[in-house]
């Protein structure tokens, strides 16, 4: 099967620019918060992915259906009701599934969807639990998809 195009492809958008015109004050500072976390933790550049998320690295993904395609290691987003927080790999591995879940419980106010986690305000949630989780996400998928 082809290399299909994604929807939520890197682009060269400016994450700055696109960070300064979020209109909430506090979701705007909260971006900025998580921007400077993803950056230190990952030690890699934001990029734009889609339009709205913000996106750290990327791997080359091949389903056995064939289905292939290229997506962000790890990334956030920051929606108007939540943060939303990707954190693609590790959920997918029992153990680091696991890990992730014993992580979860010190985090603070979320909910959780396949591979994402959904924050209100960062002031709810404990940053260094978070680049904890970062951590070890970025860790399966380095292991999974070498750089």
């Amino acid at each position: 099967m082809a290399h299909e195009a994604s929807k939520t492809a890197e682009n060269n958008s400016d994450v700055s620019v696109f960070i300064d015109n979020i209109a909430d004050d506090g979701r705007r500072e909260d971006a900025r918060i998580l921007l400077a976390l993803f950056e230190k933790v990952t030690s890699l550049p934001p990029k734009m992915w889609g339009g709205t998320i913000i996106g750290f690295g990327c791997y080359h993904y091949r389903y056995e259906s064939g289905r292939e395609g290229d997506s962000m290691r790890c990334g956030f987003s920051p929606r108007k009701a939540n943060m939303v927080v990707y954190l693609i790999g590790g959920y997918e591995n029992p153990e680091t599934g696991a890990k992730m879940d014993a992580l979860r419980t010190g985090l603070g106010k979320h909910k959780t969807g396949k591979s994402c986690l959904y924050l209100g305000q960062l002031s709810s949630v404990d940053l260094d639990i978070l680049a904890e989780m970062i951590r070890t996400d970025m860790a399966y998928m380095d292991a999974k998809y070498p750089r």
